[in-house]
């Protein structure tokens, strides 16, 4: 069985950092393409980051590039996400999720495995 479990959300102020990670367990973490999500109260679960399975390509919402960044160590089984220059409306609940049969897809159905969220609050 496949767990990953989302860790380092927390309360910052606008215009501060945060990481985010994602440890993954029950399979061989390199044979997945990893992404991050996001989930705002009363809105939809949007796409925000995907990793490739070898950590050498990277795709990214508009509304996150340029301050945020998705990262893996597959010697540790863990991917992550740094966020910089937060915003307010970066406020959400940040899950990360595998793809077991391809890279880089930007959309939620292409994703087997779900964590459990982690709540990111930025404070203007």
């Amino acid at each position: 069985q496949v767990r990953l479990v989302e860790s380092g959300g927390g309360l910052v102020e606008a215009g501060g950092s945060l990481r985010v990670s994602c440890a993954v367990s029950g399979r061989t973490f390199s044979q997945y393409g990893m992404g991050w999500f996001r989930q705002a109260p009363g809105k939809e679960r949007e796409f925000v980051a995907a990793i490739s399975r070898s950590g050498g390509s990277t795709t990214y919402a508009d509304s996150v590039k340029g301050r945020f960044t998705i990262s893996r160590d597959n010697s540790k089984n863990t991917a992550y996400l740094e966020m910089n220059s937060l915003k307010p409306e970066d406020t959400a609940v940040y899950y990360c999720a595998a793809d077991v049969g391809a890279d880089l897809r930007r959309y939620r159905s292409a994703y087997e495995y779900w964590g459990q969220g982690t709540q990111v609050t930025v404070s203007s």
